[in-house]
């Protein structure tokens, strides 16, 4: 743009600490990553007890992984400060809420890159927690809080969705998949949503074939080997069937066999003679 202005040079907006009540007052580059102290903008002086004011104690460093900028991790090193009450002696320090959650070793901006890296741009956990430079476990606990914080727990997500589609590519599923892929389907039928089964719906399918596979696993294949050869487990696997499609009770139909239904289906639309 021929028309554009430009403001001076700013570390703490181009870094975006200033959405999270932060400035930057330093920097300095190691080997492997980008150090920046920081302070924390608001002051907080006033005593959470008794409401007097505080006089300044001493500070202490709170260090936070921060999105990268290019290919270096970015570590933010806090300087908070803590107060002692004047009247009631309580000792605190600066609220820095703003800038991470209390405890978390990512800060809000980081947070929202590693989840926007992993589900939009299909990074790897351990792709993430090399750019934050924090262990695995540190990145993926952190992600899997924040997912389940802005998409699990918001009432709203499904407002308005009456079909969804799920790419099979997306929807993996573990050893505990034979429930999970059951609870899946479970969940759309409960929001009101249909599910699609057109070109990015064969999760759907996947996942009601996973559950038959899991359970046959489970219930005949680990529990009752070792088997001795192939035409053992084949003989088995008829028998099961046969049960599974006939005796067995299910919950979906309200711990009845499938028989049982079939029968009770046919009683109730047994067609009635004609009276005269």
């Amino acid at each position: 743009m021929s028309n554009a202005t430009f403001d001076r040079p700013d570390l703490t907006t181009f870094t975006r600490l200033d959405e999270l009540g932060l400035e930057v007052v330093g920097q300095r580059r190691e080997p492997d990553r980008t150090v920046l102290e920081c302070r924390v903008v608001e002051p907080d002086q006033w005593c959470r007890r008794c409401g007097c004011e505080g006089s300044p104690r001493d500070s202490v460093t709170r260090r936070l992984a921060h999105e990268p900028f290019g290919w270096r991790p970015t570590v933010l090193q806090i300087r908070v400060r803590r107060y002692r009450c004047t009247g009631c002696g309580h000792v605190w320090r600066q609220d820095t809420s703003q800038a991470a959650n209390a405890r978390s070793k990512l800060s809000r901006r980081a947070l929202q890159w590693a989840l926007c890296g992993i589900v939009v741009q299909h990074l790897t956990v351990a792709r993430v927690a090399e750019a934050l430079a924090v262990s695995w476990n540190t990145a993926n606990t952190a992600v899997l809080a924040e997912g389940k914080r802005v998409l699990i727990d918001d009432p709203t997500r499904f407002d308005g969705v009456r079909i969804i589609g799920v790419d099979e590519h997306v929807w993996r599923h573990t050893r505990r998949g034979v429930y999970t892929s059951i609870a899946f389907t479970d969940r759309l039928v409960d929001e009101g949503i249909d599910p699609s089964v057109g070109s990015v719906g064969y999760a759907y399918d996947n996942s009601l074939a996973e559950s038959q596979i899991g359970l046959y696993k489970s219930e005949l294949i680990h529990h009752e080997g070792p088997w001795r050869d192939v035409d053992q487990v084949e003989a088995a696997t008829a028998s099961w069937v046969l049960w599974f499609n006939t005796e067995r009770t299910h919950g979906s139909i309200y711990d009845l066999t499938p028989l049982e239904v079939e029968q009770l289906d046919y009683a109730r639309n047994e067609p009635v003679e004609r009276a005269g």
